[in-house]
């Protein structure tokens, strides 16, 4: 029990001062949950309103990647300029620091390898191990138009149902299969299907000639994916391409930790990213800091 001796009497109650009640800084997010947007606020840098995802998921369906072989060797030197690693439940156990504080969305669909039909997925992770886990999120791949479509979209409707009971955001991922065309008439079909069904957020492919009516018709943040190693330049040219024309981020796994210095490419990321750097620029950066430099 308090001490009740010597109270003061309230007195200062800041009169001149309005109330402040900002608005959510994330497109789409201002009806959320406090803990949906505390959650969205270690995934998405509040200062810019975008983020650089680290993906390191790919061993769900592809064993080990190259890259990935040593995750502790590859990957976890790249975690400071990451905003948000995007790994597997036993990779996260196994391999990631408990220190790392920024957050994690958790790969949370899976089934097929390779081997078999991709879109057969199921939900792989229970909300309570994502809680257990300190996630920010989780993820579910999405596969309009492929074979097992209406399973995958079940998959993303009953994980945000369960994201919901407990105040964690749902990212849906965007899958092409190999008879999908990638253009932005199926990105906008893909992306508006999983945020009308309530992801907080998409991960879609960046596609050159309309992308931007990708991000106008999607009602929630978009961030890219990296898709197969392409150069350097290449890769950044993508990523400045793809903000400029509205994404929120990337989530890039291949493009940085099979980079020739992963280290350095992950910091021109990040350049084009949360400071509107163009490639040119970024990529100026990734040679100073390759060849040993500050940036």
């Amino acid at each position: 029990m308090a001490d009740k001796d010597d109270l003061k009497e309230t007195h200062d109650y800041h009169l001149d001062v309005p109330v402040k009640n900002p608005p959510f800084h994330l497109r789409g997010s201002n009806s959320l949950d406090w803990g949906m947007k505390n959650r969205l606020s270690n995934i998405f840098d509040p200062r810019t309103n975008r983020t650089v995802m680290l993906a390191v998921d790919h061993g769900y369906f592809l064993g080990p990647t190259a890259g990935l072989e040593r995750v502790d060797v590859t990957i976890v030197p790249l975690l400071p300029w990451a905003d948000t690693l995007m790994c597997t439940r036993g990779i996260l156990r196994s391999t990631i620091p408990p220190s790392f504080t920024k957050g994690v969305v958790l790969r949370a669909s899976g089934g097929p390898s390779i081997l078999k039909e991709l879109s057969n997925e199921e939900i792989a992770v229970d909300i309570e191990d994502a809680l257990r886990l300190n996630a920010a999120a989780v993820a579910v791949q999405v596969f309009i138009g492929g074979e097992y479509e209406t399973r995958s979209v079940h998959n993303l409707t009953r994980l945000v149902d369960a994201g919901s009971r407990y105040g964690v955001p749902v990212l849906g991922v965007t899958a092409v299969g190999k008879d999908m065309v990638r253009d932005a008439k199926y990105m906008r079909l893909a992306s508006r299907i999983c945020a009308e069904l309530g992801a907080s957020y998409v991960k879609t492919y960046y596609v050159p000639d309309g992308f931007e009516t990708v991000t106008a018709s999607c009602p929630v943040p978009i961030v890219i994916a990296g898709g197969k190693r392409i150069s350097e330049i290449d890769a950044l040219h993508m990523a400045h391409d793809a903000v400029a024309k509205g994404a929120s981020g990337v989530d890039m796994g291949r493009n940085i930790f099979q980079s020739e210095n992963p280290i350095a490419m992950i910091q021109a990321v990040r350049r084009v990213v949360h400071e509107n750097a163009t490639a040119e620029e970024a990529f100026d950066l990734y040679l100073s800091l390759k060849s040993g430099g500050r940036g």
